[in-house]
């Protein structure tokens, strides 16, 4: 039986005019696709800069569709689901990233780290520990390390801390000395919570050797002192705040003047005290002054002495409590209003956030920044 090949004669040039008109569809349609994905990634540029977030993220989405195998373009999506809060999808883009198989060890890395800032702008802070915990020997370890700290710090995990800002330390991030020295402070309130007045002791004793520029660990020495009955080492340590972390002298007045009384040293801690308000007028070393006053007419004066080098409203109503004016109803109203008016006054005030707080923190609630309070009130500032 005779085989006609004719057929193939024909068929050929069909089969090959197909394939040309084939490829040259997809070569047109991938032309359409590039041109389409600038145009988005531009798009969603444009709505960045225009601080339109919404808009910028469905054209970012757009061109990753039209772009999957793009690393920048997830980055970019990932980031501004962070930025509005879509933590959710912000994890999902970036652990995406990571299960890709053809994506490089920097790209893989900057994706752990957009992980764990996802995990921690979440408040997920044990997953964060945990993403955080694998950046070690990358480039992001620094970042890490600082993270890590924060981690630590808001869960009050102290022993771990110590050993990251030691790690910082190392790594030459900065000096974490004194933020050591309050790690050991921390623990030490803790201690003396339970009743172990003895760790609380030798934790402190450790923090005023690291640092003892501190003022924080030389008054809770001396507070656990004064509690133990120890009133002549309370006011020893009190004087080594004096000569070791003189700018928070305001904050030991009081106590230092109330062991001075028990101990019947009113005149030396009186010239101590009054040399530090010639060097630097203060509210609570002026109060302190008064208390150590023999007399009531000596304290009014050191309220007027106060008052010659600084006007103060706080220190105009305390001399003004002792004064006795012709309308006797009068003054009580007048006092009144003008302790409503200089209580303000009497706060303290973050120098990072401005977070005020009647009480002086080492560390401020608001911005959770360290030594941020000086040791002076709003009215000094």
């Amino acid at each position: 039986m005779d085989i006609d090949y004719t057929w193939l004669l024909w068929g050929l040039p069909v089969v090959f005019a197909l394939g040309w008109v084939a490829s040259r569809l997809d070569l047109r349609q991938w032309r359409i696709e590039s041109r389409q994905t600038p145009k988005a990634y531009f798009r969603g540029l444009n709505h960045l800069l225009n601080e339109q977030q919404d808009q910028a993220i469905d054209a970012f989405i757009e061109a990753v569709q039209g772009d999957p195998d793009t690393a920048e373009l997830h980055f970019a999506l990932g980031n501004l689901f962070r930025r509005r809060g879509d933590y959710d999808r912000a994890v999902r883009v970036h652990e995406h990233l990571l299960a890709r198989a053809d994506i490089n060890h920097k790209d893989r890395d900057r994706a752990q780290h957009a992980l764990a800032l996802d995990f921690l702008k979440a408040g997920l802070l044990d997953r964060a520990e945990a993403a955080l915990h694998k950046l070690d020997g990358t480039a992001f370890e620094g970042e890490a390390l600082l993270a890590l700290l924060s981690i630590y710090e808001r869960s009050r995990d102290w022993p771990q801390a110590q050993v990251v800002a030691q790690k910082l330390e190392a790594a030459e991030q900065g000096s974490f000395t004194p933020r050591l020295a309050h790690y050991l402070c921390e623990e030490a309130e803790l201690a003396r919570a339970n009743g172990d007045s003895e760790k609380a002791l030798a934790l402190l004793e450790d923090a005023t050797r690291r640092a003892p520029q501190l003022a924080r660990g030389w008054l809770a020495l001396a507070a656990i002192k004064t509690q133990k009955g120890d009133a002549a080492g309370a006011y020893s340590v009190l004087l080594r705040l004096a000569q070791q972390a003189p700018q928070g002298l305001p904050l030991a007045a009081a106590p230092l003047a109330e062991l001075a009384k028990q101990l019947h040293k009113e005149t030396e801690t009186t010239v101590l005290l009054q040399a530090a308000h010639e060097h630097a007028p203060s509210l609570d070393i002026t109060e302190a002054l008064a208390k150590l006053a023999p007399d009531a007419s000596t304290a009014r004066a050191r309220y007027l002495g106060h008052l010659e080098r600084e006007p103060s409203l706080v220190i105009a109503t305390q001399w003004l409590t002792g004064e006795t004016l012709s309308n006797p109803q009068a003054q009580k109203q007048v006092l009144h209003a003008l302790e409503q008016a200089s209580n303000p006054l009497k706060r303290y005030r973050c120098a990072a956030c401005g977070f005020e707080a009647r009480q002086h923190f080492w560390q401020c609630p608001g911005c959770q920044s360290w030594d941020s309070y000086p040791a002076r009130r709003v009215e000094e500032l």
